[in-house]
C-alpha cells in the first residue's frame, strides 16, 4: 500500500520546480570543482616575470576566472530580459528551460576540453554560449518567479528560504562527493572524466524534467496585510505628512525604499561575491595548498549555510522583521569574512565559515519584499531585473577583486576579504533607512487610527 501511495505521489512531486532545482544544483557543484580543478592543472606551469611560481599559478587561475566569469555575466543581460518578458506574457518556463539548454551545453564544452586535451580557452566559447541562454540570473529569476506565483505573501519569505535550503542541501551532497569522483579514472579516461560525465547526464535528465513535467501554479490573490508588505501604498485617507514618506510609482509602488533595496542587495552581492570569487583560488595556495578533495569538503562547508540561514529564518521571522533579519545575516557575513582575512590552517578556514551561519538570510528575504508589491503579471521582469543588477554588481567585482588580489598576493593574501567585510558594513546603510522609513509609517498610521 505504501510503495503504491509513494508512485501515486511520484508524478505531482516531479511536476513541481524542486526537482529541477536540486538536479540543477547537483550537476552544477559538480562542474564548477571540476573547472577548479581544470584550471588548476592548466595552469600549473604558467611562469610570469618578477614572480615566484606559486603566485604565477595564482595569476594565471583568477586571470581564467576573471575573464569567463565577466563573460558569464554580461552575455546573458538582453536575453534575461527576454525571458523575463516571455515569461510575463505567459510562457513560464521559458526562463528555466533555455539556460538548462546553455548549462547542458557548457558541460559537454569542459568534457571535451578533458577528453581530448583542448586549450582551456575553449571554455570562453562555452561561457558565451551559456551566456546567451540566460545563464544563472535568468533561470533563478524564473524559478524564483514560479515560486512566487505558486505562494501567499504572507508565507513568501519562508517559501523562499525553503528553495535556497533545498538549493544548499544539493550542494553539499555534491560537494562532499566531487572531490572523490574527480580523483575517479582509467586508463581510458583522466582525471575529471567521469565526474563531468555525471553532471552532464545531471543536467540532461534536468533539462528533461522542466521540458516535459514542470508545470505552473499560482495562488489567488490575496488582500495586501501591512504586516508583509513593506513597499504597500498609502490608504486614501492619509495626511499630506504620511504621503511624502510614500512616492508612489505607477502601480503604487513606494519607488524610494524599492531603489534602496535594490542598492542592498547590490552592495551585498558586491561584497559576498567578490570574496567567494577569490576564495576558490585562495584555498589552493600555500599555506592551504588543497586537493580535490579537500575543495569539495571546503565547498560543503559553504553549503551548510543554507541549513543555518533556514533554521534562523524559521525561528526569528516570528519575532523579528525582515529588515533586522537582512541586517543579522549582513552582520554574520562581514564577522566571518573579516576572519577569513586571517586564515593560514585548514581549521582557521572552518572556523571563519562557521561564522557566516546567517549569511544567505538576505538575498531570498530582500526578493520576498520586492516580489510583494507588483502584481503578478510583472513579477517575472522585477525578479529579472533585480538578478540584472546582481549581474552588474558582478561585472564590476570580478575585475576589481581579481586585480587587487594579485596586487596584495605578497603582501596581505587576505585583504580582498577584509574590504568585503567593509563592503557590507556599507549595504547595511540602505536597508536601515528602509526599516526607519518602515516605523515611520507604522507610527504614522497609528496616530491615524487612533
Amino acid at each position: 500500500m505504501a510503495l503504491v501511495s509513494l508512485c501515486a505521489l511520484a508524478p505531482a512531486v516531479l511536476r513541481q520546480v524542486e526537482p529541477v532545482i536540486a538536479l540543477e544544483q547537483l550537476g552544477n557543484t559538480l562542474f564548477d570543482t571540476a573547472l577548479l580543478m581544470v584550471a588548476r592543472d592548466r595552469s600549473a606551469n604558467a611562469t610570469y616575470a618578477g614572480v615566484s611560481r606559486e603566485a604565477g599559478q595564482q595569476k594565471a587561475i583568477t586571470d581564467f576566472y576573471m575573464s569567463y566569469s565577466l563573460i558569464i555575466r554580461l552575455t546573458p543581460i538582453v536575453p534575461s530580459l527576454l525571458l523575463g518578458r516571455l515569461s510575463d506574457r505567459g510562457w513560464r518556463r521559458a526562463p528555466v528551460v533555455a539556460p538548462l539548454c546553455g548549462y547542458l551545453m557548457s558541460r559537454l564544452f569542459l568534457l571535451l576540453v578533458v577528453i581530448f586535451g583542448l586549450p582551456l580557452e575553449v571554455m570562453y566559447g562555452a561561457a558565451v554560449v551559456f551566456g546567451l541562454s540566460g545563464g544563472f540570473g535568468a533561470f533563478w529569476s524564473g524559478v524564483m518567479t514560479l515560486v512566487s506565483l505558486r505562494s501567499a505573501p504572507a508565507d513568501r519569505s519562508k517559501v523562499m528560504m525553503r528553495v535556497e535550503l533545498l538549493y544548499g542541501s544539493a550542494g553539499l551532497v555534491a560537494s562532499l562527493v566531487s572531490g572523490h569522483l574527480f580523483q575517479l579514472y582509467t586508463s581510458s579516461l583522466g582525471h575529471g572524466t567521469i565526474l563531468l560525465i555525471v553532471s552532464t547526464l545531471l543536467h540532461l535528465l534536468c533539462l528533461l524534467l522542466a521540458t516535459a513535467l514542470l508545470e505552473v501554479k499560482e495562488v489567488c490573490p490575496e488582500e495586501p496585510n501591512e504586516d508583509y508588505h513593506l513597499l504597500s501604498s498609502s490608504s486614501s485617507s492619509s495626511s499630506s505628512s504620511c504621503n511624502s514618506l510614500v512616492p508612489e510609482g505607477p502601480a503604487g509602488i513606494n519607488r524610494v525604499n524599492l531603489v534602496l533595496l535594490f542598492l542592498t542587495a547590490f552592495l551585498y552581492d558586491f561584497a559576498v561575491g567578490g570574496a567567494i570569487n577569490i576564495l576558490g583560488s585562495f584555498v589552493l595556495k600555500s599555506p592551504l595548498s588543497w586537493s580535490a578533495t579537500q575543495v569539495g569538503y571546503g565547498n560543503a562547508a559553504g553549503c551548510l549555510i543554507f541549513f543555518t540561514s533556514f533554521v534562523g529564518v524559521m525561528v526569528f521571522r516570528r519575532c523579528l522583521s525582515d529588515v533586522t533579519m537582512i541586517l543579522m545575516g549582513m552582520l554574520s557575513f562581514a564577522s566571518g569574512i573579516y576572519a577569513m582575512a586571517f586564515v593560514r590552517t585548514t581549521s582557521m578556514f572552518y572556523l571563519a565559515r562557521s561564522l557566516n551561519l546567517f549569511a544567505l538570510i538576505p538575498m531570498p528575504t530582500i526578493r520576498s519584499l520586492v516580489s510583494q508589491q507588483v502584481p503578478a503579471s510583472s513579477c517575472g521582469i522585477t525578479l529579472t531585473c533585480l538578478q540584472l543588477t546582481l549581474k552588474v554588481a558582478g561585472l564590476a567585482y570580478i575585475p576589481a577583486y581579481t586585480k587587487i588580489y594579485q596586487k596584495t598576493l605578497d603582501w596581505i593574501p587576505g585583504f580582498v576579504f577584509l574590504l568585503s567585510s567593509i563592503i557590507t558594513v556599507f549595504g547595511m546603510i540602505p536597508i536601515s533607512v528602509v526599516g526607519c522609513r518602515r516605523a515611520r509609517r507604522q507610527r504614522c498610521e497609528g496616530t491615524q487610527g487612533d
